[in-house]
Order: structure tokens, then sequence, then C-alpha cells
């Protein structure tokens, strides 16, 4: 188990999250990955460069209730992940509250957001990690939550590849997810935004259509370079 894998708390995940522009482009480069291996329930990473307006979205969904999203807003990031086996799940209450603490000190600017209905079920906020970084800020930030010792809110499942940021952990991740080997020199490539060609689509995928994978590609906003479309 890796170190990200053993994050415990939302908290220990905002203190190896780094810079916007970092965590941006991981996003996009699960994405991208995502787009020229595909799942099998769709894809496990996403992105959305119009999301919102001047919204850009980093998405994660496992098909089986977990999932992230991470909004890069004009005011700054705000992300939010729910584990649907949580301790910390608002369907484990009565009165199907957010976990005390959870968005107590969220700013203003991002509080709409957690009545945005991609994130309710019905009426009700779902959601077990919450973070934030407004533009004037200099690190991440996150409520006050206090765990017992069987709590968990699902930051290392849910964030563990993203949380470590690197080639050989996503090739980790999505060789065992997958079950087939995967190129680790393309998955470089991709982790590195180089613009697309047809060797890595190959590497990462040789069943695939390339014409299908570059315009899935495209829209996730990674650079196709010279690829026709």
């Amino acid at each position: 188990m890796t170190a990200a894998q053993r994050l415990r708390g939302v908290h220990e995940l905002i203190a190896v999250l780094p810079a916007v522009p970092v965590l941006r482009d991981r996003c996009r480069a699960l994405a991208a990955l995502e787009a020229m291996i595909g799942g099998r329930y769709g894809s496990y990473f996403d992105y959305d460069p119009g999301w919102g307006p001047g919204t850009e979205a980093g998405l994660m969904n496992n098909g089986a209730g977990d999932e992230y999203t991470i909004l890069f807003t004009p005011d700054g990031v705000f992300g939010r992940g729910f584990d649907h086996e949580s301790s910390m799940s608002p369907y484990t209450n009565e009165d199907m509250a957010l976990w005390p603490g959870l968005v107590d000190t969220l700013p203003e600017v991002f509080r709409p957001l957690l009545d945005e209905p991609a994130f309710c079920d019905d009426e009700m906020r779902v959601a077990t990690v919450v973070f934030w970084r407004e533009t004037h800020d200099t690190a991440w930030r996150a409520g006050q939550v206090e765990y017992e010792e069987y709590d968990d809110d699902g930051t290392g499942h849910l964030f563990h590849v993203l949380a470590a940021g690197t080639p050989e952990a996503y090739q980790a991740f999505a060789e065992t997810y997958y079950g087939r080997q995967l190129d680790l020199e393309a998955i470089r490539h991709v982790f590195a935004l180089r613009p697309l060609t047809d060797d890595v689509v190959e590497a990462l995928n040789p069943q695939a259509d390339p014409d299908a994978v570059t315009r899935a590609v495209a829209a996730t906003g990674y650079p196709v370079g010279g690829r026709p479309m």
C-alpha cells in the first residue's frame, strides 16, 4: 500500500496536494489516459473544460457509488468527494446532514456549490470529503472535522491516484483495474502533457480507433498537437 493509499482524512490529503496549476494538469492527464485506455463503465477519470461559466472540472467516478469533483473556478478551487460506504456519509444519520465540521468554515464564495444538483440526492447534500483553496490562499484548506477511530471519510480510497500524482501510481492502479499491462513510457508522455501521437495511442490501447481516441482526448482539453482530428 502506498503512502497516498494510507491517507486518512481530508487534512492528510490537503497536506500533499500540489499547487493549483499542477493539480489541474494531473486531472487532465488522468482524464486523457482514461480516454485512451477506455473504461469498463465509462471513464474512471474525466475532465470537463466547460463544466460551467469560467469553470473546469476534474472528475472521478468508479461506477460503484464513489466519486469526486474538483472545480477550478474564477474564485479558486472547490473539491468534494463521496465514499458511499463511509461511516461519515449523510445516509448514515437520521437527519441526512453532512458530517459535523465538514463545511462549517467553507468560504461564502463556494457555499452555493454545496447545493449544486450534481452534488445532491434530491435536496440532500452528498459528500464525505470537502476541501478548497481561494485564489488568494497560499495553502489548501478544509473544515475542522473530528474523527473517531472507526470513522473514515474515504480520502485514501477516493484520491490516492491523484494525491500520488505519478505515472507509476496511475500504472499500478490501471493495470489492476483493467487487468492488463500498460506501457509506462507512454503514461509518462501523457503525464507530461506532451502532444498526442499515434505511437502513444497504440502503446496504451492497440485496439483503439485512433481518430475516436483523439476526439475523446481533445474533449478533455488535453493538447492533441498536430494529430489530425
